[in-house]
C-alpha cells in the first residue's frame, strides 16, 4: 500500500478545479487517490469520477471511490472505501469482484478486527488528530491508540484525520502503512511540492 494516500474531498475544492488538482497530485507521484463526494449529487459524483478515472489509469494510479459501490462499478474504479454504515464488505465484494480494492473506516479495536476478519484489503483508522474535514468526526484517537491497533491487526492501516506534512512521520512510526491526507494537500498553495514532500518522507 502506498505510504501517501491523497483524498479529493468535493467539499474542500471547487468541482471546476478537480481535473487540474488530480493531474497535479498524480503527476507529482501519487499512486493511489480517493474521491469523496458526500456533498454532491449522484450525477455530479459520477461526472467527477469520470474526470479522475482516465487520469489515474493513464498514470497507473489506483482510483478509489468513497462509499458508493454503485458509482465504483459504473466508472470502473479500482475499489471502494466503505464507512461503518455503508454496504457490508461481503456485498461490496460480490458486486465488485475479488480483484478490486475494498477499504473500510474503523475507529476502535473491535471495528478494526472485524474489518480484517471480513476481508477488507486495508483499514483506515482515525481520526488520529483533530480534523475539520469531517463534520461528524469522533474525538481524536491519538498516536498511542494507533500503536495499539497496529498490534491487533495485520491488515494494512491507513491513518486518517488531521494528518499534515509535519506530523505524518509520527503516524508512520506508530505503525501506519499509509497516511490519508485531505486538507493539507488541497489547501496548499503549492500542491505539487506538498505531494512530493509527502512521498519523500
Amino acid at each position: 500500500m502506498p505510504k501517501f494516500y491523497p483524498i479529493i474531498d468535493t467539499s474542500q475544492v471547487l468541482l471546476s478545479r478537480i481535473d487540474d488538482i488530480t493531474r497535479t497530485i498524480i503527476q507529482a507521484g501519487a499512486r493511489l487517490i480517493q474521491l469523496r463526494g458526500k456533498d454532491i449529487s449522484t450525477r455530479k459524483f459520477v461526472d467527477t469520477a469520470n474526470i479522475i478515472r482516465p487520469i489515474a489509469k493513464k498514470n497507473n494510479a489506483a482510483f478509489i471511490i468513497n462509499d458508493r459501490v454503485d458509482i465504483a462499478v459504473l466508472v470502473g474504479a479500482d475499489g471502494v472505501h466503505l464507512g461503518q454504515g455503508d454496504l457490508p464488505i461481503e456485498e461490496a465484494r460480490r458486486l465488485l469482484g475479488d480483484e478490486k480494492i475494498i477499504g473500510i473506516s474503523t475507529h476502535n479495536e473491535d471495528e478494526a478486527k472485524d474489518a480484517q476478519t471480513r476481508g477488507a484489503d486495508y483499514i483506515s483508522f482515525g481520526p488520529i488528530f483533530t480534523t475539520k474535514t469531517k463534520k461528524d468526526a469522533q474525538e481524536p484517537k491519538g498516536i498511542l491508540e494507533l500503536k495499539k491497533i497496529r498490534t491487533k491487526v495485520n491488515s494494512p492501516i491507513a491513518a486518517i484525520g488531521g494528518i499534515t506534512l509535519e506530523n505524518a512521520q509520527d503516524v508512520y512510526r506508530a505503525g501506519a502503512d499509509s497516511a490519508a491526507v485531505i486538507s493539507d494537500i488541497l489547501k496548499s498553495d503549492d500542491i505539487k511540492d506538498r505531494v512530493k514532500r509527502f512521498i519523500s518522507l
